[in-house]
């Protein structure tokens, strides 16, 4: 793409008034950018508003420097390949051009190399930026699980949840270098990251999956963008699992948005007593699908695995549960959190001998002390 072909589709993108829809518009009716902004006010206004005529004649003030810092990053040579998809390139996402508003440009970081746009083996793995600790553990479990599947696994980067699915799923296509591990979906400028406690996770997505963003270069994180880049997350997975949420988490607008859009949607109960199930159980009571293994994922999505892969997944699961040797403190603890006073009736183990068993386990990465004086066991992998 040369300095012109870019400019234009910048132009477009910043043009205030014109989202994505309108462009769209424009460009059916006229082609591409350039050829848009070669039009007269008079044959803009056959296809546009009078006001967002107007504003396309006009160019954009930042719109050389962005034009310069966009040319500037994607000459930058680094340790992933950096590329901009435009609407209407082959690499674009057929899956999200079905949508009402797909983005205009897409910046990637990463392994271009390994996607396949046409794909339908990506899932995505939503949840809390706050969960439980046995929430983020499934999440890391859910997401090495899937890769060791050979699905791709799409989330935002965020804390929690996010992040864990990102990391499974790293863990699991370790061994798999010809296929792409994970696909983040930002909510800034790809030359930024955020969190920025995530700089070190961001790289080796980079190297192993891939970042996208519709966001300009610069973008800082602003709440109204992390929204609205979920349906870009939904968009480009066949399914979305929710592993765990609140009521009011943003992850059941990536819920919501991936069910309009005719995809399957998974979330794995949890605790009645925990609100950060609570987003799951609203789901599963309006029709999404109870998932225990990655097993009811790919039954649902009618996608094969290896068997080994499989079985694996399965191991771990059954290998969480209580086993008639394992300490019998943890058995007592069950998988809800619980509170020391309860935990004293349930046992009959003094207080003090009580607080020192929980250290031990707390210490041994098998319980995690939660607010308000609670306790819960961490089934692992």
């Amino acid at each position: 793409m040369d300095r012109d072909e870019l400019a234009g589709w910048l132009r477009l993108l910043l043009t205030p008034g014109i989202g994505n829809t309108t462009a769209r518009r424009l460009m059916a009716a006229f082609g591409l950018p350039t050829d848009v902004f070669a039009q007269s006010p008079t044959r803009l206004r056959e296809v546009v508003l009078p006001q967002q005529a107007q504003a396309l004649q006009q160019v954009p003030p930042e719109l050389e420097t962005q034009l310069d810092s966009t040319l500037q990053w994607l000459a930058t040579a680094g340790a992933a390949p950096r590329s901009l998809i435009t609407l209407g390139d082959d690499r674009y996402p057929a899956a999200l051009l079905a949508m009402e508003d797909p983005p205009l440009l897409l910046y990637a970081l990463g392994r271009t190399d390994l996607w396949r746009p046409a794909s339908s083996r990506n899932i995505a793995i939503v949840g809390s930026r706050n969960p439980t600790p046995q929430g983020e553990a499934n999440a890391r479990q859910f997401g090495k699980a899937c890769a060791q599947a050979g699905l791709t696994v799409v989330s935002g980067l965020a804390l929690g949840v996010d992040s864990a699915a990102h990391l499974g799923a790293l863990e699991g296509a370790a061994e798999a270098d010809d296929r792409l591990a994970t696909i983040a979906v930002v909510g800034t400028g790809l030359d930024r990251v955020y969190p920025r406690r995530n700089l070190a996770l961001a790289h080796r997505i980079a190297q192993h999956g891939l970042l996208l963003s519709e966001y300009p270069l610069g973008t800082p994180p602003l709440a109204a963008n992390f929204p609205k880049r979920n349906r870009l997350i939904a968009g480009l997975a066949q399914g979305t699992l929710v592993v765990e949420a609140a009521l009011q988490s943003g992850s059941l607008i990536t819920a919501r948005l991936a069910s309009e859009q005719g995809k399957e949607v998974f979330a794995i109960p949890g605790s009645i007593h925990s609100a950060q199930a609570r987003g799951c159980h609203a789901l599963i009571r309006q029709g999404a699908k109870l998932v225990e293994t990655i097993q009811d994922v790919l039954d649902e999505l009618k996608l094969s695995s290896t068997p080994d892969s499989i079985a694996a997944h399965a191991d771990a699961i059954s290998a969480s549960g209580p086993k008639d040797t394992e300490n019998p403190l943890l058995t007592a603890l069950g998988y809800d959190p619980v509170g020391l006073d309860a935990l004293v009736a349930r046992t009959g183990i003094a207080t003090s001998q009580l607080q020192v068993q929980l250290l031990e386990l707390e210490l041994d990465n098998q319980v995690a002390r939660l607010p308000g004086g609670l306790f819960q066991r961490i089934a692992h992998s």
